[in-house]
């Protein structure tokens, strides 16, 4: 027997020793539950037949076989090799029964696992819904995504109801993030708002380290507030502030843009301390300052419309995206306490341009000058265009033209009366003097 079993220095240098300790030979029975890798001997359409290193193959029944799909039936050929799931038990022959469907269904939710670990996000179909979400296929799994973490929900429409809106997402298909795995309650939980937040994330620091004043960018318009538009430039929002939507006086923003629109905006200015970016929609446009040099002088009179009433003065409009001051000092003559109590918006008024700096786009308007420069004028018009005499002095003036032109003397001054004829019974009254009367 000692010689059959030899002293340790035997079993050290012995092939067969060396053999029986290789981890290859270290061999366990697998339990179930586990998850082994055989080889395919066999195929037929009721059952496959895998070597797992056992005395027997192991069998994996026609009710797992029907549980793979056409595409993965025809990729299981003899020799390949195949993951199975140990199944508790044998079969009538006393071979081992193994699953391949529930291994990939296990290896779906080690993926499931990781992904979760890892935090890395993955692309799912939605193939149903239910009243709290959807299901998106994950594998051989069913993962579930809440309604309150859903960020691609169609807006609600009238008559619709939230059903409909769940069910418009079947067939999309969504960019998720695991947030809870339980394989022992079958617990898959997804998020596409977190997945959304991710993305955000990584494409916000992309597009900080690329971004670059001057640069022109296509966004779409977020949100809309009286100040400026938010613009989603894909990872950051940027704003335009009101001024730098056109290069005319904008109201409000909604005059210009709404929510969802496709804009192509100017970048302005990248802090990257402060994660903010200024945007402009105007400076892709052309900018009317550039020819008012050429266009206006000071001193020249022109029509403008009142734009604005402040209490500094008013603003008028020149052309589309060039507008004057004019101060309340230049309102009138005398003082002003309340411009609107001289203009309103709206109103067209001639006014005198007094000052112009296109670099600034600043243009100074006077109305006052206006008024002045009209009242110079009126004494001149009234010596070159005397009033017209009245009916009176006309008379006098006749009688003096026809008296120098008669050259009379100053006794007949006065119109001779006409002879009137003398009335029955009297005699008729002479126009000479008395005294040439008497002698007759």
């Amino acid at each position: 027997m000692n010689e059959f079993t030899g002293s340790q220095q035997d079993k050290d240098t012995s092939p067969m020793w060396q053999y029986l300790e290789n981890e290859e030979y270290n061999y366990q029975s697998p339990s179930p539950g586990e998850i082994r890798e055989g080889v395919i001997v066999k195929k037929s359409s009721h059952e496959i037949l895998v070597d797992l290193g056992l005395k027997r193959e192991a069998v994996v029944p026609a009710k797992d076989i029907g549980k793979l799909s056409a595409e993965e039936l025809d990729a299981l050929t003899v020799g390949s090799t195949v993951r199975v799931f140990i199944l508790p038990g044998e079969d009538d022959e006393g071979r081992r029964l193994v699953s391949i469907n529930l291994a990939r269904v296990q290896e779906d939710w080690q993926r499931a696992e990781e992904l979760h670990t890892s935090g890395e996000l993955f692309e799912g179909e939605v193939i149903g819904f239910n009243k709290g979400g959807v299901l998106v296929a994950f594998g051989r799994l069913r993962g579930f995504v809440p309604a309150s973490q859903l960020v691609s929900l169609p807006p609600q429409r009238e008559g619709q109801t939230h059903q409909d809106r769940l069910k418009a997402l079947v067939g999309q298909r969504l960019t998720l993030k695991v947030i809870e795995v339980d394989a022992r309650r079958r617990r898959l939980i997804l998020s596409e708002r977190a997945a959304r937040r991710e993305q955000r994330a990584a494409q916000r620091e992309q597009l900080f380290a690329e971004l670059q004043p001057g640069d022109v960018r296509k966004g779409t318009v977020t949100n809309v507030q009286s100040f400026g538009a938010f613009v989603d430039l894909g990872g950051a929002d940027g704003l335009i502030h009101v001024s730098e939507l056109a290069w005319h006086r904008v109201k409000h923003p909604r005059e210009v843009l709404q929510v969802g629109q496709e804009v192509e905006v100017y970048v302005l200015d990248v802090d990257r301390e402060e994660n903010r970016i200024a945007l402009s929609l105007k400076r892709l446009q052309p900018d009317p300052w550039l020819q008012v040099a050429e266009k206006y002088s000071v001193g020249d009179t022109i029509e403008v419309e009142i734009t604005n009433v402040t209490d500094f003065g008013a603003f008028a409009r020149l052309e589309e995206g060039v507008e004057g001051l004019i101060h309340v000092s230049e309102l009138a003559s005398g003082h002003v306490a309340k411009p609107a109590d001289v203009v309103q918006r709206g109103q067209r008024l001639i006014a005198q341009i007094i000052s112009i700096d296109p670099e600034r786009h600043r243009i100074g308007l006077s109305l006052k000058r206006v008024v002045e420069a009209e009242a110079e004028e009126s004494p001149v018009e009234e010596e070159t265009q005397p009033a017209e005499a009245s009916p009176e002095a006309q008379e006098e003036s006749a009688a003096e033209a026809a008296e120098e032109g008669a050259g009379l003397p100053p006794e007949a001054e006065a119109p001779a009366e006409a002879e009137q004829p003398a009335a029955e019974g009297e005699a008729p009254v002479s126009a000479e003097p008395l005294d040439q009367q008497g002698e007759q």
